[in-house]
């Protein structure tokens, strides 16, 4: 068995899907605040739980931004959390664009989701990722 390869430095693509899905991951995290101060402030919770959403959006978008931020420095373990969270956003962008009636939207998560998802499967991503088994010299 080889030894892996030193560490190197992130393409673009790399950095760049970073930055995308670390931007996902706060826009969570800002959300859940709002929720959290709404159901401070008395809204209506008979519907969905604010705290409850909110908590479950701390988690998952503390993850993505952790994600993200691994990306935009070189780790590479980052990688896997990114690109379940693009696949798993993209049934609601789709979901955003028809069903919901709410395109404004589905186009705004579409022009984050689509190309962060296009990064994280670029040639040079993946030669990057393939550095670490020693699959691939530059």
């Amino acid at each position: 068995m080889s030894e892996p390869s030193a560490p190197s430095t992130p393409p673009t693509t790399v950095r760049a899907a970073g930055a995308l899905v670390a931007l996902e991951g706060a826009v969570a995290l800002v959300v859940a605040v709002v929720l959290v101060i709404r159901g401070l402030l008395g809204h209506d919770q008979s519907a969905a739980s604010g705290y409850g959403t909110a908590g479950w959006l701390v988690i998952l978008g503390g993850a993505v931004l952790a994600a993200g931020v691994a990306l935009f420095v070189g780790k590479r373990w980052g990688r896997a959390i990114a690109v379940v969270a693009q696949l798993l956003l993209l049934p609601f962008v789709w979901s955003l664009l028809t069903d919901s009636h709410q395109p404004a939207l589905g186009i705004a998560f579409g022009v984050v989701v689509v190309p962060a998802l296009v990064l994280l499967f670029s040639a040079p991503t993946s030669r990057w990722m393939a550095q670490e088994y020693g699959e691939v010299e530059d």
